[in-house]
């Protein structure tokens, strides 16, 4: 391999699947545009490599569970990639930044100038009432010799990308709302039930949360109040304001997982609202050897159809990271119906609910009292303009495995795609979960209510397991798994209805809590019975634990 390299003199050729549209999601309307030049100072971008040796999980089969250290042994970086990578940086004046958010990302920093010849970009500053913001559009495009090298590029344009599932209720005759341990209870979760070796990890892409509003939620839940760890990412820090989205978004997933999983501890892991700071959010929260969250929640996403291919495809590869190393991704499907909020009609997804190594979370109306549920039918509020559960099929995901059989309605993707939501639970503002937020009691709805009770509902799980249970779609979707969801019959998102089953509303439906534990703990330790078994010359279970191993 020469020692230098004629990065500049090569011919470029597009990133694959880089494109960036004009869709601007969040940062609309446009009041005016700037020409480049110095306001746009140096910044910092995040290039996702080859890996040395890419990980992957067989049909059918349980991920080979590996530790963080180990991990980076067998599926970092590859040494020549890296090496590639930063010869181009010195090449073009980049700065390669010390700390990485996992084993495959890289941040590089430069000058604007020298990131758009780089990349071969034109950036552009834009204003919005909402901020100021880089864009591009068009394709990234790479030296030649950097193609396979090369996976992803995310940070050149800034503009915000995700927005927070979450609805606060307003005013409606009727109206109720319930803590989140009511909830717990009427879905058959064992009060007192502990989590106290667990964290659960939780990305917040702004916002943030106050000791003092935490201590007085859980003295009136007579609860003791989580111990919350605060993990800056890209320099975002926890700000809270002023009831805003953000704030809200925060601590009710603060405020649910942790008094559903009561004496867990919480790991918010805080970033900017950029495919950049998703990225490295993930990542870091991911491969965080310290605070080692067994579970992570988020409760951020947009329309499929708002993202990068490359980003959804450097997000997938980190949440396929999480599989091998036994951390559960859950993720809410979005409040807007089958649309997802998409202008100019037709159905679509939200990401990253809809990468088959995440649990997809929807949303249900819920009434019961005590122990008893009186009624649950797939929230559907469109009509109030109170929203809906997001569902539906990806046009980019191919049907998985474990949903052979499901009946997942057809689309785009050949052969199938990935069916959205995997399971449900209360969703609708109108029978919202009472959070406190800045000083002030809320009800709060959205299926970012959902994610953070199936991530207390899992740290249960692991706490009972007494290993962390990592992917868990397979298991949820055995035929043996029926017993432990209570199936939602009644009502649609839009263009899908409910049915026995799984649906593209509730997926397979609202958790029968303490079944769900039964039946991950079981399947966990038979899956774990058989892996080690498979590991034995010739492959073969020994004979005293075939039988349990067939149970």
């Amino acid at each position: 391999m020469p020692a230098s390299f004629r990065f500049a003199s090569q011919r470029r050729v597009p990133l694959e699947s880089s494109e960036k549209g004009h869709y601007v999601p969040i940062a609309a309307p446009l009041m005016s545009v700037e020409d480049t030049g110095t306001k746009m100072g140096r910044f910092t971008v995040s290039v996702m490599v080859a890996a040395r040796k890419p990980y992957s999980i067989k049909p059918g089969r349980r991920p080979e569970r590996l530790g963080r250290a180990e991990f980076a042994r067998q599926h970092g970086a590859d040494a020549v990639s890296l090496r590639m990578v930063e010869a181009f940086a010195l090449e073009f004046g980049l700065r390669v930044q010390p700390s990485r958010p996992g084993p495959c990302v890289l941040r590089l920093t430069g000058s604007a100038a020298a990131l758009q010849e780089a990349f071969g970009v034109s950036l552009r500053m834009i204003n919005t009432p909402q901020g100021s913001f880089r864009i591009r559009e068009g394709a990234i495009y790479i030296p030649e010799e950097l193609v396979g090298h090369v996976v992803a590029v995310l940070g050149l344009d800034n503009r915000p990308q995700a927005r927070p599932h979450l609805r606060v209720a307003r005013p409606h005759k009727g109206n109720l709302s319930y803590t989140p341990p009511q909830v717990a209870a009427l879905y058959g979760v064992s009060q007192g039930a502990k989590a106290g070796k667990q964290t659960i990890g939780l990305i917040e892409l702004g916002g943030g949360y106050r000791n003092a509003d935490l201590a007085a939620y859980f003295e009136e839940l007579n609860q003791p109040a989580p111990r919350v760890t605060a993990i800056s990412v890209d320099g975002a820090q926890n700000r809270p304001r002023s009831s805003d989205a953000a704030d809200c978004e925060v601590m009710l997933d603060i405020e649910v997982c942790a008094s559903v999983a009561c004496g867990a501890k919480v790991a918010v892991y805080f970033a900017p609202n950029t495919d950049q700071g998703f990225l490295n959010a993930v990542s870091t929260a991911v491969h965080d050897g310290v605070n080692k969250p067994s579970v992570i929640c988020i409760g951020w996403g947009g329309p499929e159809s708002a993202w990068t291919r490359q980003a959804c495809r450097a997000l997938n590869q980190v949440f396929l990271e999480a599989a091998a190393l036994g951390v559960t991704i859950i993720a809410a499907s979005g409040d807007e119906g089958s649309t997802d909020g998409v202008s100019g009609g037709g159905n679509h997804v939200n990401f990253p609910a809809s990468s088959p190594y995440v649990l997809g979370c929807g949303g249900t109306r819920l009434l019961g009292s005590g122990q008893t549920i009186t009624s649950e039918v797939v929230w559907n509020d469109l009509a109030l303009g109170e929203g809906a559960t997001g569902g539906g099929v990806s046009s980019l995901f191919p049907l998985p495995s474990w949903q052979q059989g499901c009946h997942v309605p057809p689309t785009i993707v050949p052969g199938g795609g990935r069916g959205v939501p995997d399971v449900a639970g209360n969703a609708d503002p109108l029978t919202g979960y009472r959070v406190r937020v800045d000083g002030v009691m809320e009800v709060i709805g959205g299926t970012s209510a959902v994610a953070p009770l199936w991530a207390g509902l899992m740290a249960l799980a692991n706490q009972q397991s007494g290993t962390p249970l990592g992917f868990v779609n397979s298991f949820l979707y055995a035929a043996s798994a029926k017993r432990a969801f209570r199936s939602i019959t009644q009502g649609n998102n839009g263009a899908f209805s409910a049915r026995p089953g799984w649906s593209a509303c509730t997926g397979l439906g609202s958790p029968v809590g303490d079944a769900v534990i039964e039946l991950l703990c079981a399947a966990s330790s038979r899956a774990s019975r058989a892996s080690r078994g498979a590991k034995r010359p010739g492959g073969r279970v020994p004979a005293t634990r075939k039988s349990a191993a067939r149970k």
